[in-house]
């Protein structure tokens, strides 16, 4: 039996390009190994893990030149269970915790018992934390760490959408529902989902200032600092309309935002007193008249911004505001943002225009 020596043959290894070498050397720039004593970030990977939010810290902080060493960690060492169909094995166990310069808690899925009580093995890994340890919470990590007493006295957020759950299980924290994050230098919180982004950014403005935090945010594709906070992402719904009491006559007010209605004009269309209609009406909704109005008046703006090319002088008058200026400073109280800037975020393209965002 003969043998062909040329299909034995090894093949030989093909000389490297320049622009081989380019592209390595472009790869090793986004993503370069830590500097000999870069700040060491723990990420603790909880049960129930969000993956987008786990992956944050590395994606940003480890786009810093090298200036952070970003590791993962779960509470026993073994693999971490995400709320996707997918499971992640961290590469440290719970001892690192104690060598970390910044620890940072990625959000998870809770239900109102788990948040209540945490996973013992949780509180026992954070108890681990070095004093003076830098602590970060993103989202629902916020809830592990009032519940380990950190967040006592303290201001903090979490996702605006568990406000009502979090303020009472933990009514010694003063929680802030309207802002992207909160910084109390050694305990950070943040708000839902993309916070995470901004919180990380702030932790790079903070330890090596905005040039360096702009060179990550154009790295990441993001923009270095997001005007205003959660609350101009907070939806606000309008309470149900009744036949009865004041219903028909917020249906009706609906109608004529654009009129300068009057707390007589209202309690007249209700056949009621003004200072009936106020009291049944704040029963009803919870707000005064003159509140609710704005409040709708401002809805009502925030889909025009959206959703329309209007000028802001136009804006305000089709919504009931006697001046642009009051639109302006009413919208700013609310979201912390001016009309132009909310429509930059918020604006629908038009996909005839072939405007992709």
């Amino acid at each position: 039996m003969s043998i062909d020596p040329a299909a034995h043959r090894v093949p030989r290894a093909l000389p490297v390009s320049a622009r081989d070498r380019d592209l390595a050397d472009r790869a090793a720039e986004l993503d370069p190994a830590p500097r000999p004593g870069a700040h060491k970030v723990v990420v603790l990977a909880l049960e129930g893990v969000y993956p987008f939010e786990l992956g944050i810290p590395h994606r940003v902080l480890g786009s810093a030149d090298g200036r952070y060493e970003v590791l993962s960690a779960s509470v026993d060492g073994r693999p971490v269970r995400t709320d996707a169909d997918l499971t992640v094995t961290p590469g440290h166990g719970p001892e690192v915790l104690a060598e970390a310069d910044t620890v940072i808690i990625p959000p998870y899925g809770i239900s109102p018992a788990s948040a209540a009580a945490p996973d013992p093995q949780a509180l026992t890994a954070l108890s681990r934390v070095r004093p003076g340890t830098r602590l970060v919470s993103i989202c629902t990590g916020a809830f592990l760490l009032a519940a380990a007493g950190l967040l006592d006295g303290r201001r903090a957020t979490t996702h605006w959408e568990l406000t009502d759950i979090f303020q009472e299980l933990f009514p010694r924290v003063e929680l802030d529902a309207g802002v992207l994050f909160v910084d109390h230098g050694d305990v950070l919180t943040s708000a839902g989902a993309a916070s995470g982004v901004d919180i990380c950014l702030h932790l790079v403005r903070q330890d090596h200032g905005s040039e360096v935090a702009n060179q990550v945010a154009r790295r990441c594709v993001v923009p270095p600092y997001r005007e205003g906070g959660q609350a101009q992402y907070i939806e606000r719904p309008l309470p149900p309309v009744s036949g009865t009491g004041t219903g028909p006559t917020r249906d009706w007010a609906l109608q004529r935002l654009e009129l300068p209605l009057s707390l007589e004009e209202l309690a007249a269309h209700a056949a009621m007193s003004t200072r009936t209609f106020a009291r049944r009406f704040r029963q009803e909704t919870g707000l005064s008249p003159g509140r609710w109005l704005t409040q709708q008046r401002l809805r009502r703006a925030r889909h025009l911004l959206e959703s329309s090319d209007l000028p802001v002088d136009r804006v305000a008058h089709e919504v009931g505001f006697a001046t642009a200026t009051s639109l302006r400073r009413h919208l700013a109280a609310e979201t912390g943002v001016a009309p132009s800037a909310y429509r930059r975020t918020f604006r629908v393209s038009d996909p005839a225009a072939g405007h992709v965002r």
